[in-house]
């Protein structure tokens, strides 16, 4: 497929001045299959593999059985567009410029379908684009246009619905009747079905599920209606919080007191999302019975995450753009046999932006240098390099959200530092490792001022004042060094 404003002889003379090919596709080997898989609004922790107490997950606990589970894996934007373009790049949002669910990702972006394909891969997508609007960005596409570097596509409008999709389908556009999870599902078994021996297929599978509006499969419709849905302790926690979160957040459509204008309680809500994911674990083993009648299930590269997290109480809150970690960590699951020792648990910090590394390093080829994340595979070599420490999280305002505001932070290793932009309010650090549920607010007190670093030295304690200021000056230097140093302005 053409790419809006560059041809693909244009793109592939690009990418090959800047694109190696490593020995294994060299030489001719036998490259991976890859099948990416992308769940929409995922919890890290909504797995029975990741210790939920009663979700039911049979497929992806096998699939993390059979591969690596990344315990501490998270997102740099916790917004589906972005994030989605930063799976898609390797790129952190200012970087590659999608910074709403609106934006269309440039098309003259190096991205690792469009790689793949280059280097021989039969390519696919299926399921939620949602990046792009014909309406709002005039002359553009909608977000179901097909996109460069898939040569099979199938996908909708936004968000899409639950039931009885309009699918386009590599330009044709056609109403389909059933349950869209289920729907792409089998688009998925027929383009594996498809494939031949003797070349390379890379699927990304893309679910509307688990986005909110929440509408589970008739099958599933009676999941755990015995099951009681505490109240997460943060949903209370008001001491030392920002304004913003107490008075303006939670009492918006993503706030517990007006939840979702009051179609849900919390219970409901929680039970309707869990039912949701239901059909995604049958979507996993459907899709690994097809890879395994094909024969490719030992050849292949099997990628499952989610775009972004979801808040489910903590903070009085719900939905997903704050850095508090509900938000930001994400489930994400390997399995590649022979490559990724089975039953694997890695506690490494794991980002989006180290998915498209991982696939083109996979296929044999060596990422290109406007990729700023790193291959996921080098934590499995014989001699694994240094990893990362830290990362930088960023959120721009949005008016589809106006009550929350913008934000830029570090989470390391041990702590979580959030910088708000746009508002006269509080800052917030927590040590996550110390402090988990993030109850305590080590920044309460240092209100913003209008003097130059005036709310760091309104931080009374000494050990504190030197955490976050050392904090700030990491971030600072990540965003200055990946093209972010507009995002670092504030208090030296």
């Amino acid at each position: 497929m053409k790419a809006a404003g560059m041809s693909r002889r244009e793109f592939a003379a690009g990418l090959a001045a800047g694109l190696t090919v490593g020995p294994l596709a060299a030489q001719g080997g036998r490259r991976p299959n890859i099948v990416l898989m992308l769940i929409d609004d995922l919890r890290w922790d909504a797995l029975g593999c990741a210790g939920h107490p009663w979700a039911k997950t049979p497929h992806l606990d096998r699939l993390a059985a059979r591969g690596a589970r990344f315990r501490n894996a998270f997102v740099t934007t916790s917004l589906c567009s972005p994030s989605r373009a930063s799976i898609l790049t390797g790129q952190y949002m200012h970087a590659h410029g999608v910074q709403d669910n609106f934006t269309a990702l440039p098309a003259s972006l190096p991205t690792f379908p469009r790689i793949l394909q280059h280097m021989g891969y039969q390519t696919a997508f299926l399921g939620k684009w949602h990046m792009g609007d014909a309406q709002l960005n005039r002359g553009g596409e909608d977000s179901d246009s097909p996109q460069p570097g898939f040569d099979h596509w199938v996908s909708f409008r936004g968000q899409g619905t639950y039931f009885n999709p309009l699918l386009n389908r590599n330009g044709v556009r056609q109403k389909v009747e059933g349950y869209t999870t289920d729907i792409l599902t089998a688009e998925a078994v027929r383009f594996v079905e498809r494939q031949k021996r003797d070349q390379p297929f890379c699927l990304y599978l893309s679910h509307k599920a688990v986005h909110a509006g929440f509408e589970p499969a008739p099958r599933h419709r009676a999941l755990y209606e015995d099951r009681e849905i505490p109240t997460p302790a943060s949903a209370t926690a008001r001491e030392g919080k920002p304004q913003w979160l107490l008075r303006k957040r939670d009492v918006s459509r993503h706030g517990l007191r007006n939840l979702y204008e009051g179609e849900y309680t919390l219970p409901s809500l929680y039970r309707q999302y869990m039912r949701s994911l239901a059909a995604v674990d049958d979507s996993v083993g459907a899709v690994e019975q097809a890879l395994q009648r094909g024969g490719f299930l030992d050849n292949t590269l099997f990628v499952f995450l989610g775009d972004n997290g979801f808040l489910l109480g903590e903070q009085g809150l719900v939905d997903k753009r704050v850095m508090h970690e509900p938000s930001i960590r994400i489930p994400l699951l390997l399995a590649w046999p022979g490559r990724i020792p089975a039953g694997t648990v890695r506690e490494e910090l794991a980002l989006n932006l180290d998915i498209a590394p991982t696939l083109v390093s996979a296929a044999g080829g060596t990422p290109p240098a406007s990729m700023q994340g790193s291959s996921l595979l080098n934590l499995f070599s014989p001699r694994p390099a240094s990893w990362r420490k830290e990362f930088v999280y960023e959120y721009l305002w949005d008016w589809e959200a106006p009550h929350t505001p913008g934000v830029v932070g570090l989470r390391s290793e041990t702590h979580s530092y959030m910088e708000y932009q746009g508002v006269w309010d509080v800052n917030e650090l927590y040590d996550v490792r110390r402090d988990p549920q993030q109850l305590n607010n080590l920044l309460a007190g240092s209100e913003t001022t209008t003097e130059a670093g005036g709310w760091l030295r309104r931080v009374k304690d000494p050990a504190t004042q030197k955490l976050a200021r050392e904090m700030r000056a990491r971030m600072v230097s990540i965003l200055n060094s990946t093209g972010g140093a507009h995002l670092a302005k504030g208090p030296a």
